[in-house]
């Protein structure tokens, strides 16, 4: 079976309906919530962040940022105690500017 134009047209549309959505910035609140972990370590780390340095964050780091929420908690866990490193470079400078913020 294939597709038609209209159902690929309408397959694009959605897709990137879909992905400008993604790229939406959240609400403070919104991300606060989502630094709410499963793992204490990891709410010491992301709560503190969020008051203190997210409003100073370009929108691009702000995205960043949000990517970096949407990681499982083991996966944050290991990049931000140096079990592993995250293969994302983006997501894997974040991690390393809220680490250097927590060490100053």
């Amino acid at each position: 079976m294939t597709i038609g134009y209209t159902a690929k047209r309408d397959l694009y549309v959605l897709n990137k309906r879909y992905l400008s959505n993604m790229e939406q910035l959240y609400p403070k609140p919104r991300i606060k919530w989502a630094c709410r972990r499963g793992m204490l370590e990891l709410d010491v780390l992301l709560e503190p962040f969020v008051d203190e340095a997210y409003d100073q964050l370009s929108d691009a780091d702000k995205l960043v940022f949000q990517r970096l929420l949407e990681v499982e908690d083991p996966d944050l866990f290991a990049w931000f105690m140096g079990h592993e490193k995250c293969p994302h470079p983006d997501l894997n400078k974040m991690v390393q500017f809220i680490l250097d913020r927590v060490r100053v």
